[in-house]
């Protein structure tokens, strides 16, 4: 007989009968007509200041890359962030491309559908109603790929996505990059451009910071060859007696050769001339660097569509208003040029109502020597965040003493129904993880995992809840909850495109109506839900979990994993909970990560012992934190110990939750 976990509501239905259809009181679809489903829809924030119109930059800049890509594959909506549906009069009325499909009347934010509501836009919906993508650099990326998909020959317009597609494909919270292009540029210049004169005299951080990563020297895949040949360019100057100075920059020549050789679809790769014997034989280290011609190197990408139509309200701001600002901005505008030159980008900006005119800057040169330090003059007293480099020396033992000397000890609470299990030889096919593609070995410990996750959430659900699987991958936490508990409506969270889709494919096999899917990193979903899960979420990614699920008031449940890779960042910083932080340091607590992760079982059992120990200290850590906020948690371990190296679980109850007793029987 299987031990399960007793319901706080009998109309939640029975994990003893999985294989009851799952149906959904309020399934996840779109509210436009059946007409508008047969094509992706698109869902841009617009907003009005004074009665005057205005589109948000995130805005701008898809509406710029849709005219770029020349894309007909989207339905377009407006919606307007202060919920009037009214119309703009026609004199007033936005500059949209003439290519796009896009809906007279705005949408306010009730009349979005239940996906698209619980995110922030800009958002794209797929054809069935149920894949949303949300977030500016994924919304981006997938019109790109759609792009492509209905005209292969866009080389272009592939190239954006960069060196092994990889442009922007990071999120946020893990790379400084995307956080500075999708949330940082586009942040600094809404907030200049709302009061022009108040600072602006003064660069915004995220300014200064992209001035100085255009002076760094450009590293690209096989760039010894392009480095070659502008040595061997400079030399056959130098023969030729050309003045120190004279004729134009080296920018003009081969850089930006190889950069338009990029953009061209019947392109050859410049400098197709064979270096001579004396220049191939020059060692690397002694080629001249590199110079940026696009904002991530030589070629023009993504990034640059992010960053055009944020510079340049930037720019054209300042000229208006504190044009000697300018000259602390040469890189920047020697960018701003360069970007105008790209075949496609002064169509698709005149398309949008973007006039890019040369910038006019007072002397001295737009080209003259950058002035470092007056541009550290002209930041903001605050500055940036900064996250220490701490080096580690010895083992954990000194850190968990001193913990221990303070009172402060792993303490493991019991499983409250260590032999539930899910009824495997009855579900259906496409939920076992022996279907995938893992291993045997591997698929058993899977079912394990999702044993426990299931467990708990069962514990906790009530009908009408909304589950949020959070880094879901390809969905096995997510499809297992919403087949088992069809009163319930399950959300899963990724943002890694392929995985989601995969968990798509499968729900729509088993026929699925209770369940949606977000690919979007996790600050731009901001819908209700009542539980979180998530399965060996990696570092900071769980305390972002546990954030989301504390803002929301929701229960949670979850494995965290990759203990190495928590680090102090924007949004947090370690130990988090009040008694640690009188306790350690910031340097204590990553020894305390680093050694967590030393729990592989190829490892001795007196290591694995100390990671175990080490494991539950953070999430300690965590949970105390948690608590703070009237939370009653509990750090348990899996059940089996063995399903996985990283088998600790947190399970929250919000204080709304913590009112009736839970139990177990045995069925």
């Amino acid at each position: 007989m299987l031990a399960l976990c007793r319901r706080r509501r009998s109309s939640v239905v029975n994990v003893k009968d999985p294989c009851v259809t799952s149906v959904s009181l309020t399934p996840f679809k779109m509210k436009h007509s059946e007409a508008e489903q047969l094509h992706p829809c698109l869902y841009l924030e617009v907003c009005s200041h004074n009665e005057e119109p205005r589109l948000p930059l995130h805005t701008s800049i898809v509406l710029f890359l849709l005219s770029y890509c020349e894309s007909k594959s989207f339905k377009v909506f407006l919606v307007r962030r202060d919920s009037n549906n009214k119309r703009f009069p026609e004199s007033q009325r936005f500059h949209l491309p003439e290519s796009l499909s896009v809906c007279d009347d705005f949408l306010s934010p009730e009349g979005l559908p239940r996906l698209v509501k619980g995110c922030r836009l800009p958002a794209a919906v797929d054809e069935s109603g149920r894949l949303c993508r949300a977030g500016l650099a994924v919304v981006l990326r997938h019109i790109i790929i759609r792009t492509i998909e209905a005209d292969p020959s866009r080389k272009d317009v592939q190239e954006l996505l960069g060196f092994k597609k990889t442009c922007l494909k990071a999120c946020a919270e893990v790379s400084k990059w995307t956080r500075l292009c999708e949330l940082g540029i586009p942040s600094a210049v809404e907030e200049h451009l709302q009061k022009p004169t108040g600072q602006a005299q003064l660069l915004p951080p995220a300014i200064v910071t992209l001035e100085r990563r255009l002076a760094e020297p450009v590293k690209v895949h096989n760039d010894d060859k392009i480095r070659r040949q502008k040595l061997q360019e400079q030399r056959q100057r130098q023969k030729n007696g050309a003045p120190e100075g004279e004729g134009k920059p080296e920018l003009e020549g081969l850089e930006l050769r190889a950069a338009l050789a990029k953009l061209a679809v019947d392109s050859v790769p410049a400098g197709t001339t064979r270096e001579n014997s004396e220049i191939r034989k020059v060692k690397t280290t002694d080629l001249p660097e590199l110079e940026h011609v696009f904002a991530e190197g030589l070629y023009f990408t993504l990034t640059d569509v992010v960053l055009l139509p944020c510079i340049h309200h930037y720019l054209c701001s300042l000229q208006a208003h504190a044009p000697s600002t300018l000259h602390h901005l040469p890189r920047l505008l020697r960018w701003y040029g360069r970007v105008r030159e790209v075949p496609g980008v002064l169509r698709a900006a005149e398309d949008c109502g973007l006039v890019l005119s040369e910038v006019q800057v007072p002397t001295p040169s737009l080209f003259g020597p950058p002035q470092q330090e007056n541009c550290d003059d002209l930041l903001p007293t605050e500055g940036q965040e900064v996250t220490p480099n701490l080096h580690f020396v010895g083992g954990p033992r000194p850190t968990m003493t001193k913990l221990k000397e303070n009172g402060i000890e792993a303490v493991f609470s019991p499983h409250p129904c260590p032999g539930w299990t899910l009824p495997w030889d009855r579900l259906p096919a496409a939920i076992n993880p022996t279907e995938g593609k893992m291993s045997d070995i591997r698929a058993v410990r899977k079912m394990q995992q999702l044993n426990n996750l299931a467990a708990m959430v069962t514990e906790l659900a009530r009908p009408g809840d909304t589950i949020v699987d959070f880094c879901s991958g390809t969905g096995h936490v997510g499809i297992v909850l919403a087949h088992t508990l069809p009163d319930c409506q399950i959300i899963l969270i990724e943002n890694k495109e392929e995985s989601l889709v995969r968990a798509q494919r499968r729900s729509t096999e088993l026929g699925l109506k209770n369940i949606g899917f977000l690919q979007a990193n996790l600050d731009y979903f901001t819908g209700p839900f009542q539980i979180g899960v998530a399965l060996h979420a990696c570092g900071i990614a769980t305390d972002m979990v546990l954030e989301h699920c504390i803002q929301a008031g929701a229960a949670f449940i979850i494995s965290p994993c990759c203990y190495g890779f928590i680090q102090n960042a924007v949004k947090f910083t370690f130990p988090k909970s009040k008694m640690f932080q009188e306790t350690l340091t910031s340097k204590e607590h990553m020894i305390l990560c680093r050694f967590a992760d030393q729990t592989a079982v190829q490892l001795p059992p007196e290591r694995r012992l100390i990671g175990k120990r080490c494991m539950g200290l953070v999430d300690l850590d965590r949970a105390w934190a948690a608590e703070t906020h009237g939370y009653s948690v509990q750090v348990m371990t899996m059940e089996p110990e063995s399903c996985s190296p990283k088998n600790n679980m947190l399970m929250g109850r919000p204080p709304q939750r913590t009112a009736e007793p839970a139990g177990h029987v045995d069925a």
